[in-house]
């Protein structure tokens, strides 16, 4: 169909560095020390590394800065800006390039301080012109904006948004790395701060410092390192909008259509998948890529979240680290949703570990519902 390398690569190492507060150190430290993880937990080294994904957070020539400071020199470096989806992008550019033989060995990393250096979400991108005059608190006024929309055509409830607040955090007192591990319940995300109506506080990602890598190579490669690979069966993007208001409906992202191209490549539907990732930067996030990526029809998804469908011992397994609103969320959460899948296939989660887990899906989510990249994995 699309011509992609299904099962013809394969992540080797997956590692993760300094999630939750990380003093002392700066967002280049953090990633090359998660690439350094992710290398020996494949096998490899810096010298075998000859394809660079990378995206700094405040840094927008980062790819140059990181392999100077790798002391590398890549054939390639991909320093795309997609936000938080560029992670699942660079698994889909990296199987192309491997499959080709332009490059040999792929190492995907990212690194933010954001949390110890700043303490708040920082943004690095231009004010859109339209949306600047009424002063918006983005990214939370548009995705306020995607909630209330559903709320009012579906009649997607408080509850159930608390609901996936709720599953984040039951998964993340299971993950001892997990930054927020402390009881939630329904009251307490009923009383907790509205920020921008109808989202509060708890239905907003946390502000983290963290850092996350992979590496990749060729099946045939693979099959002699270190570690379980586990092969990249479909990879999808596409970009919708940059600002909210450009979106056709506020309750459909283009999940639906990555998605889609994802399965279509891997031979696979959602009833295949036995693990999920996605971005939940919000809580309606979860509820979005549950509905496009075809896990339940559109407008049911608050409904099939509220019995704790997606909570431990739930139908779904879904964001089985805690996520982004109760593990980590380094500005952006991307790559970690890759790792917890990598993680969740080899059988390495502990208390949180899915029993026989063989496919799962790791998605990604740039801007404002803006971009959405879907990455399918199994073994």
């Amino acid at each position: 169909m699309s011509g992609f390398p299904s099962g013809r690569t394969a992540i080797v190492g997956a590692a993760t560095f300094g999630q939750g507060r990380a003093p002392g150190f700066e967002a280049s430290d953090l990633a090359a020390i998660a690439a350094s993880l992710a290398l020996e937990d494949a096998g490899l080294s810096l010298a075998d590394v000859d394809g660079l994904f990378f995206c700094h957070p405040t840094d927008t020539m980062g790819g140059l800065s990181f392999a100077q400071y790798l002391g590398i020199r890549p054939k390639v470096t991909d320093n795309n800006r997609t936000g938080g989806s560029a992670f699942q992008t660079y698994v889909e550019h990296a199987a192309f390039l491997l499959d080709a033989g332009l490059i040999d060995c792929a190492l995907i990393a990212y690194g933010s301080n954001q949390a110890t250096a700043t303490g708040k979400l920082v943004s690095t991108v231009q004010p859109m012109r339209y949306e600047a005059p009424y002063r918006p608190l983005n990214p939370v006024s548009s995705y306020a904006l995607a909630t209330a929309r559903h709320m009012h055509q579906y009649g997607t409830t408080r509850e159930q948004l608390g609901a996936v607040a709720l599953a984040a955090r039951a998964w993340a007192r299971l993950n001892p790395e997990a930054f927020k591990r402390d009881p939630l319940t329904m009251d307490d995300y009923l009383a907790s701060r509205r920020v921008s109506d109808p989202l509060t506080v708890l239905d907003c990602c946390l502000v983290t410092d963290g850092a996350a890598a992979v590496v990749m190579t060729r099946a045939d490669r693979a099959r002699d390192l270190k570690r379980k690979p586990v092969h990249v069966l479909g990879a999808a993007a596409e970009t919708h909008h940059r600002e909210i208001g450009w979106l056709d409906d506020l309750t459909v992202t283009a999940a639906q259509t990555s998605g889609a191209r994802a399965y279509a490549q891997a031979g696979l539907g959602p009833s295949d998948i036995d693990v999920v990732q996605v971005y939940d930067a919000f809580t309606i996030n979860t509820i979005l890529f549950l509905e496009d990526l075809g896990f339940c029809p559109k407008g049911e998804g608050g409904r099939f979240v509220q019995d704790g469908a997606i909570a431990p011992g739930g139908a779904l397994a879904v964001n089985t680290n805690g996520g982004g609103l109760s593990c980590c969320h380094p500005g952006m959460y991307g790559l970690f949703t890759i790792v917890e899948a990598v993680r969740q296939l080899r059988g390495e989660c502990g208390d949180r570990q899915i029993t026989g887990a063989e496919r799962a899906l790791a998605h990604g989510n740039g801007g404002v519902l803006s971009s959405q990249a879907t990455v399918i994995l199994g073994l």
